[in-house]
Formats: C-alpha cells, structure tokens, sequence
C-alpha cells in the first residue's frame, strides 16, 4: 500500500498562513494528480484543490479559491498547499490523496496520508 505522508499543521490566528506538505517516500508523485481534502470535526471529508500531472491549471473548491494555493516540487517530491487568510471555518484535519486523475470524490482517489490537523483560533 502506497502510503502518502502529510505535515505542517499546526495552531494559527484567524488572518495566518500555513504551508502543508505532501510526500512519499515509495513512489513519485508526480506520476499522480495529488489532492487536498480536509475533514472539519464532526463533518464529511471534502476535496479541497487538485493538481494534475500535467501542466493543466489546479482546481480549488469555492470556499478556498483565492486564499489557497497548490504547487508541486518535483525535485522534492512533494506536493504543498499554501493556506492564507485562514479563518476558523478552515479548521480540520487535511488529508493529501493520489489518484490516476483529479477529483473531489473521496471515493475516486487510491492512496492516502494520515492526515495533519489544522486549528484556526484565537
């Protein structure tokens, strides 16, 4: 089993910034469209923003558009999603996935992290 790794989450004020990370050790990821989801507690898992293997544009959700920000380091294997102008709303565990090709579906990608939890608060 493929297994993804995510970090940088963390505690920050409303109006903070955070950079999460997405690796693997077994495995390229650029061979995958990788994708953020976030699960808020209590709530479903939702897609977040998706990149692709090509050079296609990343898709965001509507409430992050604008403020989040996925990126691949090819060299590092990893895949970040900057996160600015976090609000409270954007509290949640936040999962990276891998998948053949880009989609908001938990059901439609293969491979998970474990997830790393963000916190919004004053």
């Amino acid at each position: 089993q493929l297994q993804l790794v995510e970090s940088g989450g963390g505690l920050v004020q409303p109006g903070g910034s955070l950079k999460l990370s997405c690796t693997a050790s077994e495995f390229r990821l650029d061979s995958y469209a990788i994708g953020w989801f976030r699960q808020p507690p209590g709530k479903e898992r939702e897609g977040v923003s998706c990149i692709t293997q090509s050079r296609g544009p990343p898709n965001y959700a509507d409430s992050v558009r604008g403020r989040f920000t996925i990126t691949r380091d090819n060299a590092n294997n990893a895949v970040y999603l900057q996160m600015n102008s976090l609000q409270p709303e954007d509290t949640a565990t936040y999962y990276c996935a891998a998948a053949g090709k880009c989609s908001g579906y938990t059901a439609a990608m293969d491979y998970w992290g474990k997830g790393t939890l963000v916190t919004v608060s004053s």
